[in-house]
């Protein structure tokens, strides 16, 4: 026997009405807001939205100083551990003096010798003044002696020439004759004698006037303080001090001092890094921002920042005041070679540097690395 097919119930004509009804009056409703939140979001897009652009890639960075040694040594004192906070000049590391002390010694030594020196060739220029009249005095001397050869010279030759002319009459003996010219040549022999002697004078005069000359040369126009050995020595003497005080390895600004990585008794050599200081009082904000956000930021223009470390209990205030000179990629150790084929369209990021209130720092200290949210304000474009 065969079952009876069931039945389909009868639909009310007036309940699928109302059912249409509520249907499309809560469309209707859906439409309505999505309509009216549609238009508050493009009101506040165009009042406040696109006045600020924001990014959270951005990071704490600082213009950190790398401590390295001048001189090299061997380290005696270690003053400081990694995390303390030190100030622009304090030691923070001492090396072994011992060579430094002996250079400096010896450079003061030779500055020492130079001053006297110098004070001993002014003293040699009296001296020299004194020979050059003394050497005058014996040319008028030698001029003195020679007009006495030369007048007795003169007088022999007399007596000569008159007992040469009486000689054939027998009035002098030939004795006499030969006395009297014995008499001539020694006199003449005596006037060369003189002769030379004014020559040899004069030498002697000319030669101590050279002398002071070029004593004179060297300390004309100088002092004590100005002479070119003296100022040579003294440049040794400052270098030798120079290369004492940097035995002791100085900070060289304020910071917190970061990856020390020196021991005591260690040889260190100039260029090596010994530590790291991180000046937290004037670290500075790197956001990277989409080259698409870009267009209207511009420098001076004030930004809000807050960091991962505080939340949003701590607000920063801070401006712009740099962009970098090139894409974090274009940057980097192996750049993008986008000059192929197959080549992909990427959006790129342009560091922004953003310098941070002093105040806002004081209050709420950050570290170099530290992650940031940054907004700026590009509404004053």
């Amino acid at each position: 026997m065969t079952a009876a097919a069931p039945e389909t119930p009868a639909v009310d004509p007036a309940l699928s009405q109302s059912r249409k009804a509520s249907r499309k009056r809560w469309l209707t409703r859906l439409a309505v807001a999505l309509a009216v939140i549609g238009l508050a979001w493009g009101v506040w897009y165009l009042l406040v939205a696109r006045n600020f652009v924001s990014t959270e890639n951005a990071y704490v960075n600082a213009q950190m100083a790398q401590v390295t040694p001048l001189v090299a040594g061997s380290a005696t004192e270690v003053l400081v551990r990694d995390t303390q906070q030190v100030k622009a000049g304090q030691v923070l590391v001492r090396l072994d003096q011992a060579d430094a002390r002996i250079a400096l010694a010896q450079a003061e030594a030779d500055m020492a010798a130079a001053r006297r020196r110098f004070r001993q060739t002014v003293a040699n220029s009296s001296a020299l003044a004194a020979q050059v009249d003394t050497s005058g005095a014996g040319v008028t001397q030698a001029q003195a002696q020679y007009r006495t050869a030369q007048a007795e010279h003169e007088k022999a030759r007399i007596d000569l020439q008159r007992r040469e002319n009486v000689a054939a009459s027998g009035a002098v003996s030939g004795e006499e004759l030969t006395q009297a010219r014995r008499t001539y040549a020694t006199t003449l022999a005596a006037l060369d004698v003189a002769r030379g002697a004014i020559n040899q004078a004069s030498s002697s005069k000319r030669a101590a006037q050279g002398q002071l000359a070029a004593n004179a040369a060297l300390v004309s126009g100088l002092s004590e303080n100005s002479d070119p050995a003296v100022l040579a020595a003294m440049a040794r003497r400052d270098a030798a001090q120079l290369n004492l005080d940097r035995t002791e390895i100085r900070a060289p600004i304020d910071g917190v001092v970061s990856k020390l990585q020196v021991q005591i008794g260690q040889r260190l050599n100039p260029g090596q890094i010994i530590m790291t200081i991180v000046p937290l009082a004037s670290v500075y904000v790197e956001a990277n921002f989409k080259e698409s956000q870009l267009q209207r930021v511009r420098i001076g223009m004030p930004v809000k920042l807050t960091a991962d470390l505080y939340g949003s209990n701590a607000t920063y205030r801070g401006k712009v005041v740099g962009f970098a000179g090139g894409t974090g990629s274009s940057m980097a150790v192996i750049p993008a070679q986008n000059a192929t084929g197959n080549w992909i369209k990427v959006v790129q990021r342009l560091p922004v540097r953003i310098e941070l209130d002093p105040a806002d720092l004081k209050r709420h200290p950050l570290r170099v690395g530290l992650s940031m949210e940054v907004e700026i304000d590009v509404s004053g474009d």
